[in-house]
């Protein structure tokens, strides 16, 4: 049975976690179309998008007739349904870190994420300095980062996996608005971006307003 995947994301193309399937599914290698939708005009909570995503959020991915929402859930099953590139390390507990990551990057960091949203990243939108709370932040965000990162590895776990895409952007939110980022972090986040499934999201047309 041919496979047709479609991705709904948001219109502005600026959410992180739209981006973290986009990649996965470019790294796979697997042909999909795309939904834009107007989370502004809150078309999110129409009927036949409720119903195909249950949470109503961006992303979701229709599979055929199977239809999930949440991104890291989105990774995992195409990671288990799809050959090609492992989205994740083989070993179990360095799998169960790399989804740690994943759900700590999702989860906590808030004002990280308030001071210094996606637009900084993706529409060039300078923020202000960080506040007391976004700086302690940072500092949490940092020394995790260079624990997890293993002296002279370009990746995580030494090998490529989607949970660099994820640190990386949330690196690169202060990278981009020139916030200061210890240089073996910065330089990370840079590599990261580079890689061509990562280029493809950066490079979508986005609206002006």
């Amino acid at each position: 049975m041919t496979s047709r995947l479609l991705l709904h994301v948001d219109k502005q193309f600026v959410s992180p976690y739209a981006m973290s399937v986009f990649v996965s599914l470019h790294e796979k290698e697997l042909p999909f179309q795309i939904s834009a939708i107007d989370l502004a005009q809150q078309a999110n909570n129409e009927r036949e998008f409720a119903a195909a995503s249950l949470t109503r959020r961006v992303p979701t991915l229709v599979h055929n007739d199977f239809s999930l929402s949440e991104s890291s859930a989105i990774a995992e099953y195409l990671d288990e349904t799809f050959p090609g590139v492992s989205l994740y390390p083989k070993e179990t507990r360095l799998r169960a870190r790399a989804r740690q990551i994943q759900a700590w990057l999702r989860s906590d960091l808030m004002s990280i994420r308030q001071e210094r949203p996606t637009e900084v990243i993706f529409y060039s939108a300078p923020a202000p300095p960080l506040s007391t709370e976004g700086q302690l932040s940072a500092e949490k965000l940092f020394f995790a980062a260079e624990a997890m990162l293993s002296a002279n590895s370009d990746y995580l776990f030494g090998e490529w996996c989607i949970a660099d895409v994820d640190l990386a952007l949330m690196l690169n939110r202060l990278v981009m608005n020139g916030d200061r980022v210890p240089p073996r972090l910065a330089s990370y986040a840079k590599q990261q971006w580079q890689r061509p499934s990562v280029q493809l999201w950066v490079g979508l047309k986005r609206p002006s307003d």
